[in-house]
């Protein structure tokens, strides 16, 4: 499966923005994590959601702030970020795998291109 993820762009602090993966197949067995690479900084996890939409994952530092979904009728993931900080700035990226777990890079075998965030004070 080939993934695209969209919606990026440049707001200001406390702004919202909603982020899509768009599958170019069926997603709706595959997990789908979204990760984020700072500037100088590595690649991290960001969310996650089971394959059946019933179990999601998120990194401590988004709790609260960050909900993923999942459309498999439309083959899309989305990503609504609220509540926008600087340190959200980073290129998000959305991947696909199958492995039982689902919070690790190494656990996503299908990765799409990045959509950039930058988040101004």
């Amino acid at each position: 499966v080939q993934l695209q993820a969209s919606g990026g762009g440049l707001v200001q602090a406390g702004d919202s923005l909603r982020l899509s993966c768009a599958a170019s197949g069926r997603i709706s067995g595959y997990n789908i994590g979204w990760f984020r690479q700072a500037p100088g900084k590595e690649r991290e996890f960001v969310a996650a959601i089971k394959w059946s939409g019933g179990s999601t994952r998120y990194a401590d530092s988004v709790k609260g702030r960050l909900t993923i979904s999942r459309d498999n009728a439309k083959n899309t993931v989305y990503l609504q970020t609220n509540s926008l900080k600087p340190e959200d700035t980073a290129v998000y990226y959305c991947a696909a795998g199958n492995s039982i777990y689902y919070t690790r890079q190494s656990d996503f075998h299908s990765w799409g291109q990045g959509t950039l965030v930058t988040v101004s004070s």
